[in-house]
């Protein structure tokens, strides 16, 4: 049998991670997950820029939480920690569920009643979590975690919790590995806002170790009913088909406009029409299935590039952007089939079925 080389992020990275010798690591093999060229995003650039995805989609769980998860769920087992809990709206709980299920310790959830994806929530059933419905938003979810777990010997696994983001951070690593330098331009989905502060953490890290010469500006993008940061106060009510972004508080607000204002970048806002309409762009154009959060990305990539944001460079060198694609579609499946006509359903007759397909 051939020797297993790669064993996950914290394995990969551990001189940039709080681990030791005596930390027992809960891993699925997360990370190193693919850095896709995209062709035709590329050319809408008017070939001022390269656009790469980031497919996180690939992780164990189907999203970026598991790079967290395996260090929370980790530094928990060193804790003798029994139980963790977190609040959700999908792919917290499905990531959570699996790394508890995987380091043999309970798993508690609270999701928001009707508002989570069912592949999410499959996840997190299947994997044996404990998943109770609250009659409120994500927001109000989170409060209840965050009193229940300072009460009581219940670890927090949500981006609250540091080793969240130390896990995130990864992520620009292997996207500065992989290119040789860090991009120009990173463009990704903002809900509770851990993942722009976790990507802007590694870049600087890889940056004062000599292993890349430059920072991206972050460019972050929210869904217009779910957009706090952009408006500067919290939204009661968020509202967004991209259930993965459907937050009204982000727990790691002031450090997202850190990100932001550090890096020359911007935090703005798409509609979900926009979203749908980069979802089905990526899937068609593209070939890459992601969740609709993930799409927020690519919508605005392609509001900036209407706005000329991406001006051509004074080197003559294309710019490099990355999108990061947060989960995978396969996450809401329903959503897909909501936006694309269902199958026509014709009789099993070869004469009628040529005649449908145009020849």
């Amino acid at each position: 049998m051939r020797e297993q080389t790669y064993k996950g992020i914290i394995q990969k990275y551990k001189k940039f991670l709080p681990v030791s010798d005596k930390t027992p690591v809960i891993t699925l093999n997360e990370g190193n997950t693919p850095l896709i060229y995209a062709g035709y995003l590329s050319k809408l650039t008017g070939d001022n820029a390269e656009v790469y995805l980031k497919y996180e989609g690939a992780n164990p769980t189907g999203s970026f939480k598991d790079r967290g998860m395996t260090m929370a769920i980790s530094k928990a087992c060193e804790e003798k920690a029994q139980v963790v809990m977190c609040a959700s709206t999908g792919n917290t709980s499905a990531s959570a569920a699996a790394y508890a299920a995987r380091a043999g310790i309970k798993c508690i959830v609270l999701i928001p009643s009707g508002a989570i994806a069912l592949g999410k929530l499959s996840q997190a059933l299947i994997h044996g979590a404990k998943v109770l419905a609250i009659e409120g938003n994500f927001d109000v979810a989170l409060d209840l975690v965050k009193e229940i777990t300072k009460l009581y010997p219940i670890v927090l696994v949500n981006s609250l919790n540091p080793y969240r983001i130390e896990g995130q951070k990864t992520g620009s690593f292997e996207i500065c590995d992989y290119l040789g330098d860090a991009p120009d331009f990173q463009i990704m989905p903002v809900g509770n806002a851990g993942n722009i502060t976790a990507y802007w953490k590694g870049y600087k890290e890889y940056q004062a170790q000599g292993l890349s010469t430059k920072l991206p500006a972050m460019l972050g993008f929210q869904a217009e009913g779910a957009a706090p940061i952009v408006r500067g106060k919290p939204v009661k009510d968020p509202e967004t088909i991209a259930t993965a972004i459907r937050i009204g508080n982000p727990a790691s607000w002031k450090s997202a406009e850190l990100a932001r204002d550090e890096s020359g970048g911007l935090i703005d806002m798409v509609s979900d029409e926009q979203i749908l309409e980069a979802y089905k762009i990526l899937a068609e154009k593209e070939g890459v299935f992601a969740e609709p959060a993930s799409a927020a990305s690519i919508a605005g990539l392609l509001k900036l590039i209407d706005k000329q944001y991406f001006k051509k460079s004074k080197t003559n060198n294309k710019f490099k952007i990355v999108c990061i694609l947060t989960g995978h579609g396969l996450k809401d499946p329903e959503r897909a089939i909501k936006t694309i006509q269902a199958p026509k359903v014709m009789p099993a007759d070869l004469k009628t079925i040529i005649k449908e397909i145009g020849y």
